[in-house]
């Protein structure tokens, strides 16, 4: 492998990009230990399973380097005893070549199993290490989810286990590299000692060289990777916001900005390259004193016949080898560096702890249970000496319709948290059932309860996969009546393969609307107790509201209803409202005894109502179903 691709190897093969956001930049080593026992160990535990496949490649590897000495040694064969004094001896000749046509198609094996097999093993390895991520992910807490950016564990995701992946295909080679430089020198030694120390007196000088070679050429990779983050982040920004860059005119400004960067990146990859070429004619030079030294010096013993001139020519094709596994073990260094720091990123996403976990005697609710919510001085936040709910108390009936209204940070989603027990409590208790969360399996709660929020997230696939996602389950007309039930089958119909019409990315192809009344007609699916609307009604036109009041009529009859809501005309009908204020239950009633009290409530209600004169007035006046309490 030439210095050239090792360059290109070093500065530009996928390994976790340092995020750029703006001028904002977050970032992770490229480079760790060469070598530590905790994440190798973390390694071979994926390996371990393939541990077959290793050794035959390993096996395989040290057939392929003996063929790589074997080569020159026939040829040397070759001439000094099959051409000795200048007369040819046939029969030496003939087991020579065909002693050279065994040994290239035993190279070409051993080439071909090694490839193979390592980079199957290889894939499998990485097969599982993201299964194993992307399953923890699934089960971590939603506060590592809250603080962790999502480019990051993509970065990890992906970035980071390609360079696992680089390092896997290549360490087993680094083994055939070892063998083969302490074979060679052996070989050059036992075949003349004086000529085999002579030639390898470069060997010092190239060490010397890299010693002092290689810091440099690692800082100047590390820049020309990090201006490229740079570089694509602004790329990335100025896509994005492209929008936002016409509607200011601020072409000229970013282009500028973005010329910028450009510019930088340029000069640290010309930097980077010139580290890289610099070892080309360094290892040629070298290469071609010790070809020289053998010429002079074995040219000379061969003419005074203290060596025979088949040593020679072996010795020339051994040095043309010699420096080619140096080369490769430098890269492999590099490689291994950024396999331990990938190594480092994947250890910590897979130690990552889940804080809400099942107790070992959890019992799932049972079918049959009530569908009651209660909260029992329930005390929460997000960060220790910051509580967001502060000994909140109530209980929602079976079958009640309770709305949850406060300004901004007062809680209401917070509280809608911990019913599903996305995080636990600090202090109280959160009943389901009758029964404390904690003490129910997260399963069980899933099934009882359904949640549609404010953006609901559709996911790829087709509709009817989408409207079937709580319950995989349910049949063709068991999604089709939930559709019709919520007023979403007659857009979903007209649209032109109907309920297998497949969604682009977030269902982005369907208005909001639409894709609000899709999460309904899921939740409907569901056939949960409890029904959580966080918000659900916020960012749509009056017209589709009115559909979603006809929606939530069905979805909210015979189960118990908590609904978040900014437009507090909506929820007129709610059987009981719940104010909120910085955490704590200020007010409780139904919308009239509220307004009658002149409190918090009947406030937001006069500065929200004056700005829903576009809703109906039948929608006003009714909101929410009335519900009665069980």
């Amino acid at each position: 492998m030439s210095l050239r691709s090792e360059k290109t190897m070093i500065a530009g093969a996928p390994r976790p990009a340092r995020a750029v956001v703006g001028s904002h930049r977050e970032k992770e080593e490229i480079f760790g230990a060469v070598y530590d026992p905790k994440i190798v160990r973390r390694i071979w535990s994926f390996v371990a399973p393939y541990r077959r496949q290793v050794i035959i490649s390993v096996v395989a590897v040290l057939v392929f380097t003996a063929t790589q000495l074997a080569i020159p040694l026939i040829i040397r064969t070759a001439i000094d005893r099959g051409m000795a004094g200048g007369i040819a001896d046939h029969r030496v000749l003939v087991w020579c070549a065909a002693a050279f046509a065994v040994t290239i198609l035993v190279n070409y094996a051993a080439s071909y199993v090694q490839e193979t097999v390592v980079g199957i093993a290889a894939e499998h390895v990485l097969f599982d290490m993201r299964r194993a991520m992307f399953g923890h992910l699934q089960r971590v807490s939603l506060s590592f989810m809250d603080k962790t950016e999502v480019g990051r564990l993509m970065s990890r995701l992906q970035g980071d286990v390609n360079s696992m992946q680089e390092f896997m295909e290549t360490s087993v080679l680094s083994i055939g590299d070892i063998a083969l430089l302490v074979g060679i020198v052996g070989v050059l030694l036992w075949l003349d000692p004086r000529l085999g120390l002579l030639t390898m007196a470069t060997m010092p000088i190239l060490f010397i060289v890299r010693l002092f070679w290689l810091p440099l050429a690692k800082q100047s990779f590390m820049e020309a990777h990090e201006t490229s983050s740079i570089a694509n982040g602004a790329l990335a920004e100025g896509i994005h916001g492209v929008r936002t860059v016409q509607n200011m005119s601020r072409q000229r400004v970013n282009f500028e900005l973005y010329d910028e960067k450009v510019r930088a990146h340029l000069n640290a990859n010309l930097k980077a390259a010139k580290y890289a070429q610099v070892m080309v004619p360094i290892v040629d030079t070298l290469t071609g004193i010790a070809m020289a030294t053998v010429i002079v010096v074995g040219g000379s013993m061969v003419l005074g016949r203290t060596l025979d001139i088949g040593v020679m020519v072996a010795f020339l094709f051994y040095i043309q080898r010699f420096f080619d596994p140096i080369r490769s073990l430098t890269l492999q260094y590099s490689v291994m560096q950024r396999a331990m720091a990938s190594g480092q990123r994947i250890s910590e996403v897979l130690d990552v702890p889940v804080d809400v976990t099942d107790k070992a005697d959890a019992a799932p609710l049972p079918d049959d249970m009530d569908g009651s919510v209660e909260f029992r001085s329930v005390t929460f936040g997000y960060r220790p000496g910051l509580p967001v709910l502060k000994d909140v108390s109530f209980r929602v009936n079976p079958g009640e319709t309770v709305a949850l209204v406060g300004p901004t940070g007062s809680g209401k989603t917070s509280a809608m948290a911990l019913v599903h027990r996305f995080y636990d409590v600090w202090q109280g208790s959160v009943m389901v059932g009758g029964r404390d969360v904690r003490d129910v399996t997260q399963d069980s709660l899933g099934r009882h309860i359904a949640m549609v929020l404010q953006e609901p997230f559709l996911f790829s696939g087709s509709i009817f996969d989408n409207i079937r996602y709580h319950k995989t389950e349910a049949t063709r007309a068991a999604v089709v009546a939930a559709a019709k039930a919520v007023g979403a089958h007659e857009f979903i119909m007209r649209l032109r393969k109907g309920y297998d019409t497949d969604l682009e990315q977030r269902g982005s192809n369907l208005s909001q609307g639409q894709r609000q009344l899709i999460s309904f007609a899921r939740a409907l699916v569901a056939d949960a107790k409890i029904l959580v609307l966080d918000e659900a009604t916020a960012n749509i036109d009056s017209y589709t509201e009115r559909q979603i009041q006809r929606a939530l009529t069905v979805l909210l009859e015979g189960r118990t209803g908590l609904v978040i809501a900014h437009r507090l005309a909506t929820i007129r009908g709610a059987d009981r409202i719940i104010v909120l204020q910085n955490g704590s239950l200020l007010e409780s009633g139904n919308h009239d005894a509220l307004m009658r009290k002149n409190g918090l409530y009947a406030r937001l209600y006069s500065m929200n109502y004056a700005s829903f004169d576009d809703i109906p007035d039948e929608m006003v006046k009714g909101g929410l179903p009335p519900r009665s309490t069980s």
